[in-house]
């Protein structure tokens, strides 16, 4: 993890669910760092378990898990009962098959439930960036 010039987010509260441990606990690792207390699941049913709950400040979910489709179906449950909560999605998919795609546009956002989509091989100094965009003051 690098040393980079970020603000802290003491008493905010991140949700994090992938289903590759050592991931997990590098983004755990470093929103910690951070300033975040960090809740973790390590499947799609653990995190539907976790949106039940107050809502976070942020989310940061795997895209493919038990199925292709749990980071959107969590994003999409997500979205339904915490409209305002920003969710960052971490992918391989483009790595596995070819396909990208991405949340740049207001069109994919709506489609996607995400409101940013970083690759899995994740840069902390792209996720810091995204979390300065996405978490208000």
């Amino acid at each position: 993890m690098t040393d980079v010039h970020v603000r802290s987010y003491a008493g905010r509260t991140a949700l994090v669910v992938d289903d590759d441990p050592d991931v997990l606990e590098q983004i755990r690792l470093f929103l910690e760092r951070l300033g975040f207390r960090v809740l973790t699941g390590e499947s799609q049913a653990e995190g539907e378990a976790l949106i039940e709950g107050p809502a976070p400040d942020l989310c940061v979910f795997d895209l493919m898990m038990e199925n292709h489709d749990s980071g959107f179906v969590l994003a999409h449950r997500l979205k339904k009962k915490h409209p305002l909560t920003p969710v960052i999605l971490v992918t391989g998919v483009a790595h596995e098959t070819g396909y990208a795609f991405d949340a740049a546009t207001a069109e994919m956002r709506r489609w996607v439930k995400a409101d940013a989509v970083l690759d899995k091989d994740i840069r902390f100094e792209q996720l810091a960036a995204e979390i300065a965009r996405l978490v208000k003051e």
